[in-house]
C-alpha cells in the first residue's frame, strides 16, 4: 500500500500532500521517526526530509518513543495519541511503534534542508 506524505515546510507554512507510488514507498520502509531522509529517495532532489510522524491505516499514531512497528497499548501521559483534558492525567492507548512498516498509510515529514526547485513545482512533475 502506498504511503501518503505530508510535508511541511516551516519557512512558508504550508504542508503539501503527495502520494508515492510503491517503489518509493519500499524505500521508506524501515525507517524510524526521527530519522532524516535524503530527497531524491521519493523523488525530491536535493531537499533533506525528517520524519516526524504519521498513522497507519486504521487511524492509530505512530508514537516517536515506542519501539517497533507493530501496535501497542501503553500509558502515555500527552500526544501524539492522547491529549489530556486536565494536567497528571495517562491513559492506556494503542498506538504504532516507530518504525515505518507496510502497515502504515500517511508518514508526515518536515523540510530540513532545501533543494533548488521549489517543492511545489517538484510534486507537480511527479505527479
Amino acid at each position: 500500500m502506498p504511503f501518503k506524505l505530508v510535508i511541511s515546510d516551516p519557512e512558508s507554512g504550508e504542508a503539501i500532500q503527495y502520494e508515492l507510488d510503491d517503489a518509493k514507498t519500499n524505500a521508506l520502509v524501515g525507517k524510524t521517526v526521527g530519522e532524516i531522509i535524503e530527497g531524491d529517495v521519493i523523488g525530491l532532489p536535493g531537499y533533506k526530509l525528517k520524519i516526524t510522524g504519521g498513522s497507519d491505516s486504521s487511524g492509530f499514531p505512530i508514537r516517536f518513543d515506542v519501539h517497533g512497528s507493530g501496535k501497542k497499548k501503553v500509558l502515555i501521559r500527552g500526544p501524539p495519541g492522547f491529549r489530556p483534558q486536565r494536567k497528571g492525567i495517562a491513559k492506556r492507548k494503542t498506538v504504532r511503534g516507530r518504525e515505518l512498516g507496510p502497515d502504515i498509510a500517511q508518514v508526515n515529514m518536515r523540510v530540513e534542508e532545501k533543494g533548488a526547485a521549489p517543492l511545489k513545482e517538484l510534486i507537480m512533475k511527479a505527479a
